[in-house]
């Protein structure tokens, strides 16, 4: 079992899911020509491109489940028509949650990955 990544936000015009699997965080990387992690680093010491905001809710948006149009009108009238650092923290909770995992994912909760199911994924099948 692995972590989801998802994240509940109140942003724009309502409470939105937003998640950055492994697919949108490819396409995050493309689009912003930096690495997941790098994008994180810029979006918290104050280096970050305003791709890195737009890109990153747009993707997540549409790895939260809506449709890639839904997602970019969402993004034209309440990122890219705002000041940019009006979503900055929006940004760094959606990358946050996708590169380490949502908050509110806590080990031994219940749905939460257990010791036994993680050493199984470390453990070579030859090694069993």
């Amino acid at each position: 079992m692995s972590r989801d990544a998802t994240i509940m936000l109140p942003w724009a015009d309502g409470d939105h899911t937003f998640r950055l699997g492994w697919g949108e965080l490819e396409l995050l990387q493309e689009a912003c020509d930096a690495g997941p992690y790098v994008i994180l680093n810029r979006l918290f010491d104050e280096s970050w491109k305003i791709g890195d905001i737009s890109n990153t809710l747009r993707l997540g948006l549409i790895g939260g489940g809506m449709t890639p149009g839904s997602a970019l009108k969402l993004t034209r009238t309440y990122v890219e028509k705002r000041p940019p650092v009006e979503n900055l923290v929006f940004a760094q909770a959606v990358l946050s949650a996708g590169c380490i995992g949502a908050p509110e994912e806590r080990v031994g909760e219940t749905g939460a990955p257990s010791p036994e199911a993680e050493s199984d994924l470390t453990t070579s099948p030859t090694e069993n």
